[in-house]
């Protein structure tokens, strides 16, 4: 213990009397330490700050509220972000408020948030990456409410492992329409030998992903993805754009082949999205879809209910599945 100086040692008989915090100045440090831990109250080992302040006025949902739907759905959405270079979407002021899209750390401090080796994206910071269910609610404690993730792993970033078709549609549009684009879209890629999975987007429309393995580079991935939307784009004209733009998918559905190049990423499967209700992309069998009647049908009050009744619809094995030369050149001859 440091010891309190006499004011006058030379002349003063009194011993030195040490300090031993639990006189006035020490309670008040107690205090102010009791009160900063119930101020940041822990979910899975994490102070959550704020965690009465409201990020969803539709829901009611507060910061806490969505720490603890991540511990809950950890073990689903672990899956999805392990290995792989991450983004996440911040709102700190909530769903109504202005957000914020990282691909780094920046000022942030979260501990359990990998920050990759910089070769593998050498022109910008370090890319993200989060293996632990800490790391996510450390950045659910920095304000981050979804997350988005790479088509490839970071131990072989050159090689992407899917290939993403993101379902946009007009949103005059009525459920039956995207119900058929997506029919369409997994119709056509199962003509060409392709198995496929289907997510809700957590927004409008559907995400349909086609695992395969790391053979293609970047440039095959997003060559084949965009002619498979043009392909798509020529046989119903009325109803697919395969043009971006909202003045290019008036009545129609933009079969999104953009997120097929390098760096690009698509939101991860049970994360929540920032929009209002805090909705959740969440995977589904294709029997399901013609009556889900929304893409934003689940959220951060429903979806532990579907996954204890029925668990995961994705398989645990993705089929090892390769563009082949055959595939390219009949997409390219319009076979």
């Amino acid at each position: 213990m440091a010891k309190a100086q006499d004011e006058s040692p030379a002349t003063s008989r009194s011993p030195r009397r040490k300090t031993t915090g639990t006189g006035k100045s020490g309670s008040a440090g107690a205090a102010r330490a009791r009160k900063a831990n119930a101020a940041r109250p822990l979910v899975g080992g994490v102070g959550i700050s704020s965690p009465d302040r409201i990020i969803d006025v539709d829901s009611g949902a507060t910061k806490r509220r969505l720490a603890e739907f991540y511990l809950e759905v950890a073990d689903w959405l672990l899956p999805h972000l392990r290995g792989r270079p991450l983004s996440i979407v911040r709102a700190p002021e909530g769903v109504g408020g202005e957000t914020f899209f990282q691909r780094h750390m920046g000022r942030l401090k979260m501990p359990h948030v990998r920050q990759l080796d910089p070769s593998l994206d050498p022109k910008h910071a370090r890319l993200l990456q989060i293996d632990e269910v800490t790391g996510i609610l450390e950045a659910a404690q920095m304000g981050t409410v979804e997350f988005h993730t790479w088509n490839a792993r970071s131990d072989r970033i050159d090689r992407p492992d899917r290939i993403v078709f993101d379902l946009d549609p007009d949103p005059s549009l009525p459920w039956s329409r995207m119900v058929e684009a997506t029919c369409m879209t997994l119709d056509l890629l199962a003509d060409f030998g392709l198995q496929a999975r289907l997510k809700t987007s957590g927004g409008r429309g559907m995400h349909v992903i086609v695992p395969l393995t790391r053979r293609q580079d970047w440039e095959c991935a997003s060559g084949f993805a965009r002619r498979i939307t043009e392909r798509l784009a020529t046989e119903a004209p009325e109803r697919i754009a395969a043009k971006m733009g909202a003045q290019n998918r008036v009545g129609k559905i933009f079969v999104d082949y953009l997120r097929n190049q390098r760096g690009a990423s698509t939101v991860a499967a049970y994360s929540v999205r920032a929009r209002p209700g805090l909705p959740v992309s969440v995977p589904i069998g294709r029997e399901e879809l013609s009556g889900l009647g929304a893409a934003n049908r689940w959220t951060v009050d429903n979806l532990m209910q579907r996954l204890r009744e029925q668990g995961d619809p994705w398989p645990a094995d993705e089929p090892g599945q390769c563009i082949t030369w055959a595939m390219r050149d009949r997409l390219r001859k319009g076979g």
